[in-house]
């Protein structure tokens, strides 16, 4: 017997997200969330996107024995500005049991009816700034803190549901060089220099200048709202997500691994990295307290894979070469810790300008991610 509950205490809350430890103990890859995050996430005190959102969590139990997981956001901002009735899944986890997935679904194709939504898509979360897209291929991977893990199982339920690609997302491994090819900084010198451009001290801002480091943090926020507004879900961040995002990059930044370009002392073009936090959290289960605590001074201290958060440039900016200067000084700062390998986040397979970047390196596209489509009309599973 399959029951699925809607939830809304604390209580189930913290189910809801030890499920994902639970289901995937044991697996090698899997990169869990944070309980703080999580809970912050589905806060609509905290998470301001409650404002233009509105979300529903679901339990589903087999047998008495909890099974499944998913939650519904109905993103009235994103559908007002593509002009969509889209109704998203996210935190999607399910045990190998396709009769789970269906009731689990059932929910979200009742409420998609009832607020007249034509289509449901995803994974997708709140914003651009959270994971997206379900794993299609690099299952023997390691996941990143960026990024969704599931079985391969996950695709195959999608297809008995009647599920359609949407869109597919990209993750690359780059190589990071042992030297530094002098023509890079010769090319970055000279944008500089016909720009009038100017690179960040973040290092000395950060130890001196913390408030006024949060400020060029939140600028560069800014610029991430405009370079990445066209493109497939995103939705226009408020001063409240800004201020929530920039706290969490002071958490793990590190400042030969930040590039921040000025033009007139305001910012034109950013490129956050960090270091990878995977073995932190998969010995917090959870938390970084108190388990996480060692592994989490190692991984900031002993940076042998990056991952990389985003790059944005203006659309000013956007053909002066001013991603030139941020490949050129991430490479600086990967070399100068030691770092092996960088790790990009999930790229639109159709975004080549950014894929473009990495074209000089040593890369390979290692993890492939999709967001799926279903048609509330037409479903009909299996």
């Amino acid at each position: 017997m399959i029951e699925v509950k809607q939830i809304w205490s604390k209580k189930d809350k913290k189910k809801f997200f030890k499920f994902l430890i639970d289901l995937y103990k044991g697996n090698p890859y899997i990169v869990p969330n944070l309980y703080t995050d999580e809970f912050a996430e589905f806060d609509p005190a905290i998470n301001d996107a409650f404002r233009f959102c509105e979300c529903k969590m679901f339990l589903a139990y087999k047998d008495g024995k909890l099974a499944g997981r998913i939650a519904g956001i109905w993103h009235k901002g994103a559908n007002e500005k593509f002009g969509y009735k889209q109704l998203r899944f996210t935190r999607f986890d399910v045990i190998d049991d396709f009769e789970v997935t269906k009731a689990l679904f059932a929910e979200l194709i009742k409420w998609a009816k009832e607020i007249g939504m034509e289509e449901i898509i995803g994974p997708m979360s709140f914003s651009d700034l959270n994971e997206e897209g379900m794993l299609i291929e690099g299952f023997d991977k390691d996941s990143t803190y960026i990024e969704i893990y599931n079985h391969p199982y996950y695709v195959e339920h999608m297809k008995r549901l009647g599920a359609y690609k949407v869109v597919d997302w990209n993750c690359m491994r780059i190589t990071v060089p042992e030297t530094h090819d002098p023509r890079f900084e010769r090319i970055a010198n000279a944008i500089i220099k016909k720009n009038g451009y100017e690179i960040l001290n973040v290092k000395k801002l950060m130890y001196r200048h913390k408030k006024k480091l949060a400020g060029y943090i939140m600028q560069c926020l800014d610029v991430l709202d405009e370079a990445y507004a066209p493109l497939y879900g995103t939705s226009p961040l408020n001063e409240k997500q800004k201020s929530r995002e920039m706290r969490t990059i002071f958490q793990i930044l590190i400042p030969e691994l930040a590039v921040v370009v000025l033009k007139d002392d305001k910012v034109v073009a950013y490129g956050f990295m960090m270091p990878s936090i995977n073995e932190v959290l998969r010995k917090g289960k959870g938390s970084v307290f108190p388990r996480g605590i060692i592994p989490y001074i190692y991984a900031m201290t002993h940076v042998r894979v990056a991952d990389m958060m985003s790059i944005g440039v203006t659309k000013e900016h956007a053909n002066r070469g001013a991603a030139a200067i941020i490949i050129n000084e991430s490479l600086k700062g990967l070399l100068k810790l030691g770092v092996k390998y960088l790790e990009t986040g999930p790229m639109l397979e159709h975004n080549t300008h950014i894929q473009n970047l990495w074209k000089s390196f040593d890369r390979e596209i290692i993890k492939r991610r999709r967001c799926w489509g279903i048609k509330v009309d037409e479903y009909n599973p299996e």
